[in-house]
């Protein structure tokens, strides 16, 4: 019985394994989007969310933290400066797995990983905002913002009177 084995072990070793999750969530980073199996693409997500999440804090500890388990300086400073700027209001779930066929040599089911942020295709699709739906006590909301908008209405409407009093005056120099 596999009672509390979490890891797919995907019939490797032990540091061939970490090896082998560490470069590709390095080309993950880079690339925003890898072909994997199925296996390897659920694995890789449980590894490289929790650098995702830590990459959202820019300290020191943070940076040596992630290096340590990426090894490489282009990767870590692309995470900080690109990925984390993008990912910094998602509270979690960066990734995306997308089924694919089988392979046609081994049969072996496919699968993309690529990072949600940097997707054009559904991004769109995130930045129809909702509409917002009606709820007690919005009213109160509501009355306050009404006289800010009149005011600022207001301040419009004064400010071409006060031209056309100054073009009048202009003209009457004129006369």
């Amino acid at each position: 019985m596999r009672h509390g084995k979490k890891i797919n072990h995907l019939g490797r070793t032990d540091s061939h394994r970490k090896a082998m999750l560490s470069n590709m969530a390095s080309s993950l980073i880079l690339h925003k989007r890898i072909t994997t199996t199925l296996a390897k693409a659920k694995a890789l997500r449980t590894y490289v969310e929790p650098i995702l999440t830590k990459s959202k804090n820019d300290t020191t500890h943070s940076r040596r933290t992630v290096f340590q388990l990426l090894q490489n300086k282009e990767v870590v400073t692309t995470l900080f400066r690109e990925v984390a700027e993008k990912i910094a209001s998602r509270p979690g779930g960066y990734t995306r797995i997308i089924k694919l066929g089988n392979r046609l040599g081994d049969n072996a089911s496919m699968a993309i990983v690529e990072l949600v942020d940097f997707n054009e295709v559904y991004g769109a699709e995130a930045k129809v905002e909702k509409k917002s739906t009606r709820r007690r006590g919005s009213g109160s909301k509501a009355k306050k913002a009404t006289p800010a908008a009149e005011a600022a209405t207001e301040e419009v409407v004064e400010a071409p009177a006060q031209e056309e009093t100054s073009s009048d005056s202009s003209e009457e120099e004129k006369a």
